[in-house]
């Protein structure tokens, strides 16, 4: 089982993304998820507000050293792959991935917003200009409020391996609620001897804790190691 062929592609992806794509260049990005049993490149757009939106995952079977997609399959009506051989195959289903997105935020556009109530009217790029839905704003304070966390513990190495991945999690505390928050730090560092740091958050209640120390305990032995 070798990574070779995935280190290769994320030292030379995003250079390879960003010559061919001016826009990608100003607004794509990419994050790199080393420590699962297939490893995945998450491609995403970041918004002045906050807002992430991933577009595309690329994953990596180390098995079997190939590249692939997840899709649905319409007429079979099951998941299916679809892989991705070499550099130029992946870099232009990512590419596409990228404007499909970029297509589909551009195509909605607001077109008046009521008075009386929380609805935006709104059409797609129709030729009956009449064609019109709706949809109910939401309060960016419920949904963008921010979080204060009390963090507990300085960041613990889980995983490293010198020049190659840095794992790290840090336990904390909402403050408002009193919630536990499990940050982990993914850092990759690439042949160029760039960094790409990855960081996700997972919040959980006190009542949950105990399923999920319990569910990993019994599956450990059975899970399959980084040098495996």
């Amino acid at each position: 089982m070798s990574m070779e062929w995935f280190d290769r592609v994320v030292g030379e992806l995003q250079d390879h993304l960003e010559s061919i794509c001016e826009k990608y260049d100003q607004e794509g990005q990419m994050a790199v998820e080393r420590g699962s049993k297939h490893p995945r490149i998450q491609f995403f757009v970041d918004y002045d507000d906050g807002e992430r939106d991933y577009f595309y995952i690329l994953y990596f079977d180390p098995h079997n050293e190939e590249f692939y997609t997840e899709t649905f399959d319409e007429e079979l009506e099951q998941p299916a792959r679809v892989i991705l051989s070499d550099i130029d195959d992946i870099v232009d289903a990512v590419h596409e991935g990228f404007h499909d997105y970029i297509n589909d935020e551009e195509e909605i556009e607001v077109v008046y917003e009521a008075e009386d109530d929380d609805t935006l009217y709104m059409d797609t790029d129709e030729e009956d200009d009449d064609d019109l839905y709706m949809t109910e704003i939401i309060d960016d304070d419920d949904i963008l409020e921010e979080i204060d966390v009390e963090w507990e513990t300085p960041e613990v190495t889980a995983f490293y391996k010198e020049d190659d991945v840095e794992v790290t999690y840090q336990f904390g505390l909402v403050e408002a609620t009193g919630d536990g928050v499990l940050r982990r730090i993914n850092r990759i560092w690439t042949e160029d001897d760039e960094m790409i740091k990855d960081e996700t958050n997972f919040i959980f209640t006190k009542e949950e804790a105990p399923t999920i120390i319990a569910m990993i305990a019994s599956h450990l032995d059975s899970m399959t190691g980084y040098e495996d």
